[in-house]
């Protein structure tokens, strides 16, 4: 009891030494915003690099600039380290490391289970701990909670433990940490009062629900939904490229409906840090519950069957131009996974980049937020200059990040095939623009002609 009333009075007076783990899109931005509040903030990460760009005031997360990084550097509340040790003046830690998935396919929680052995060595009584890493429903429990228990801890009277999903969405500038819903659960009661004390005292909306397992199973279930009706518009891009019809006025026009519509958009693939991990976690869990959920293992087939169907396309209309990717020099259009970010996690432009190397082209890519990546060989691969002269001499161009830097009419009016998989060139009218979701075959009986002239 008593240990629960000290830390309430440290969060209400904003004396508690708060830990953030995982300095990355997540942890950063979590570690702003309790530096914004009034905390002292310590926060961890074993890459010494970035703990040196810190130190420094350069970050190296897009949605926080340096200017905001040093603000928090001259309050003298921000502590940036590799040291575990620190753990032990710390009252409540955050933790927000990745949670990736193993080549085959399952989850990968080493870095959870990693951090769990460090504040084990280090923890004290008293302390909250909030996971706040994507993960499967029971993981608190699981690979937290059943921890400290071994060591004699007791969950809501020697520590407080909760879950309080990530809902970053790296570039949106509507939506912060500050302004974006938090749902918590705690594995006891006290636990979710003090998760919610503090939480509610860095952002503006805290949803508490009755435990970690919903927390974190509500994830999961935004990031499913979102995977499954990608996948089926995906599924109906194709559809209408097959059918003859185009996908992009079917949407905009079932988006005219003010009920029961919402619309999702077909892509080259899906990416980012959430879409393409989320679900294969949620299927990884039922299967160990007998349940083999159909629906996930269907969309992520899909979503991740575009790339080859973008590679087909290139294909289609390069034959139209009587030419073949092989040997063919391909300028892809940006390889972010989504516009105006430089975050290239799961990428599908970096699928196609392969796809398109392995079929015989000449690849390069520009991209003016991704200067460069490294490929399946481990080898660096720059971002050309954005030089339209240069654009000129390819023999087409993949679209494949829709940021809105691009000057769509005039790379149109470069004569140079353009395969859009955003519809990023809407309005536009050039017979060289093509797209996904539309048939190439009923383009090129009425323009072959035209275009070979």
């Amino acid at each position: 009891m008593a240990r629960y009333e000290e830390l309430q009075q440290k969060i209400q007076r904003k004396t508690a030494r708060v830990g953030v783990i995982g300095l990355g899109y997540v942890g950063l931005p979590l570690a702003v915003e309790t530096i914004k509040s009034g905390y002292t903030v310590i926060g961890i990460d074993l890459h010494g690099g970035k703990i040196e760009s810190l130190k420094r005031g350069e970050s190296y997360v897009q949605d926080i600039s340096n200017e905001t990084l040093q603000e928090c550097l001259a309050t003298n509340r921000f502590f940036p380290t590799t040291d575990y040790s620190v753990i032990e003046e710390l009252d409540a830690i955050s933790i927000c490391v990745p949670t990736p998935l193993s080549p085959n396919q399952d989850p990968d929680t080493s870095y959870i289970t990693s951090v769990v052995e460090q504040i084990k060595r280090f923890m004290k009584r008293g302390m909250l701990i909030t996971l706040e890493s994507t993960t499967y429903p029971g993981t608190t429990e699981e690979l937290i909670q059943r921890e400290f228990e071994k060591l004699g801890y007791r969950a809501g009277i020697d520590f407080f433990l909760c879950y309080s999903p990530e809902r970053v969405d790296p570039g949106n500038r509507k939506y912060s940490t500050y302004n974006t819903p938090k749902v918590i659960g705690g594995t006891t009661e006290r636990c979710m009062e003090l998760g919610t004390l503090l939480y509610g005292s860095l952002v503006k909306t805290v949803v508490p629900v009755s435990s970690p397992k919903v927390a974190e199973m509500s994830k999961l279930l935004e990031n499913t939904f979102r995977s499954v009706n990608i996948a089926f518009m995906n599924e109906m891009a194709m559809m209408c490229d097959r059918m003859g019809i185009n996908v992009w006025e079917v949407i905009k026009a079932a988006s005219t409906k003010p009920f029961g519509f919402m619309p999702f958009y077909p892509g080259p693939g899906i990416g980012g840090h959430c879409i393409p991990l989320d679900p294969m976690y949620l299927s990884w869990k039922a299967k160990g519950f007998r349940f083999h959920s159909q629906f996930i293992e269907i969309a992520q087939s899909i979503n991740d069957n575009m790339p080859d169907y973008v590679r087909n396309k290139t294909a289609q209309v390069l034959n139209i131009y009587a030419k073949a990717i092989n040997s063919s020099r391909i300028l892809i259009l940006g390889m972010a996974y989504k516009p105006e970010v430089d975050d290239l996690r799961e990428s599908p432009g970096l699928e196609i980049y392969e796809l398109f190397k392995n079929s015989g082209a000449t690849v390069d890519y520009y991209d003016p937020y991704a200067q460069s990546f490294v490929n399946k060989k481990g080898e660096i691969v720059h971002s050309i200059a954005n030089d339209y002269e240069a654009f000129k001499t390819y023999d087409c161009m993949v679209l494949i990040t829709n940021h809105q830097c691009f000057a769509y009419q005039e790379l149109a009016d470069l004569g140079v095939a353009i395969i859009d998989t955003r519809n990023a060139f809407e309005g536009i009218t050039n017979p060289n623009v093509y797209r996904i979701g539309t048939s190439v075959a009923i383009r090129q009986e009425k323009e072959v002609v035209s275009l070979l002239a």
